[in-house]
């Protein structure tokens, strides 16, 4: 082959585009959140791209926005969706399935109050006193249901949608007691700007439990199983990732704007690896249980639905 032959092959080769990536919607609710990091910090590390796939992530108020956009098929993939309510859309015939475990414990979320407010710990809410979450079937609206019908707490739960809204109707007192989940609000709590009254771990009965899932609609699971099973190889990559090369805490501090070790604290104190495995499936009869009680579900779900429900590739 000539000289100038070899020029034009080569010339051909470099214009070839480049493979097609598979392309997937993703809906994360908290979307700041270190727990929910996987999807935004993967593709800024090219580590899904590099499993062949292109995530199109937006951020929902929380739980329950997360789920409809699944069910309704404008998202392939829900991030950190609330147990109890995925299990309670699953019962009903919704079109989700659950291929990862989110978040196991509850060691993440909590509650506050402004610095001069006279509510010095949950106990002291009356009737009079809101208490918010963010949205239907979400881990914090299982957990405001769990402190008033576990511990007595005579506050009324409130949906309030995302930690930001939230902080903005407690400090306007629109709402009495606020929610939230780390790392939002570190700073300003270091700061003093709010007193922190309660935190997810006092309700002893959640420790425990997987109570967040990564969920997928069942349509796209069947359509796409195989770019579904390389999400999850290119997920376990990232989680993997997040937790030991400083180039994670240095891309998620950048995006917060807040300090590295702010970022690490939160990730050590507040978010253990081992909470976020996506294959850890923990006391499941307990979520089930308590959706009972707190009216999530009906009934347990039989060993022929979870077997259904729970599409865990590469578990």
């Amino acid at each position: 082959m000539t000289t100038r032959a070899l020029l034009v092959v080569a010339a051909l080769v470099t214009a070839a585009p480049a493979v097609a990536q598979d392309h997937l919607k993703v809906a994360i609710g908290q979307m700041d959140a270190w727990a929910n990091q996987v999807p935004t910090l993967g593709m800024r590390a090219g580590i899904f791209q590099k499993h062949g796939i292109e995530l199109e992530n937006f951020g929902t108020q929380g739980a329950g926005e997360t789920l409809q956009a699944v069910i309704s098929g404008s998202a392939d993939i829900g991030i950190g969706v609330g147990t109890p309510g995925a299990m309670r859309a699953f019962a009903k015939g919704a079109p989700v399935r659950v291929i990862a475990a989110a978040y196991t414990g509850v060691a993440d979320q909590y509650w506050y109050v402004k610095p001069d407010s006279p509510l010095k710990s949950l106990q002291d809410a009356t009737g009079r006193e809101t208490i918010a979450y963010s949205t239907n079937g979400s881990t914090s609206h299982v957990l405001a249901l769990a402190l008033v019908n576990q511990l007595g707490v005579k506050a009324r739960p409130v949906a309030g949608g995302g930690p930001t809204a939230v902080y903005t109707m407690t400090m306007t007192g629109q709402v009495d007691i606020g929610w939230g989940v780390m790392p939002f609000g570190l700073a300003e709590y270091q700061a003093g700007k709010f007193r922190i009254i309660a935190r997810g771990n006092d309700v002893t009965s959640m420790r425990n439990q997987t109570v967040r899932v990564e969920i997928v609609n069942a349509n796209a699971l069947k359509e796409r199983a195989d770019v579904v099973r390389r999400f999850m190889l290119a997920y376990r990559e990232t989680l993997d990732w997040m937790y030991s090369d400083p180039r994670a805490v240095a891309l998620y501090a950048e995006a917060m704007r807040m300090p590295e070790s702010l970022v690490i604290l939160q990730r050590d104190e507040f978010n253990p690896k081992e909470a976020l495995s996506p294959d850890r499936l923990s006391d499941l009869d307990g979520v089930m249980a308590d959706a009972v009680a707190l009216k999530f579900l009906d009934a347990p779900l039989t060993k022929e639905q979870l077997a259904e429900f729970l599409q865990m590739p590469g578990r």
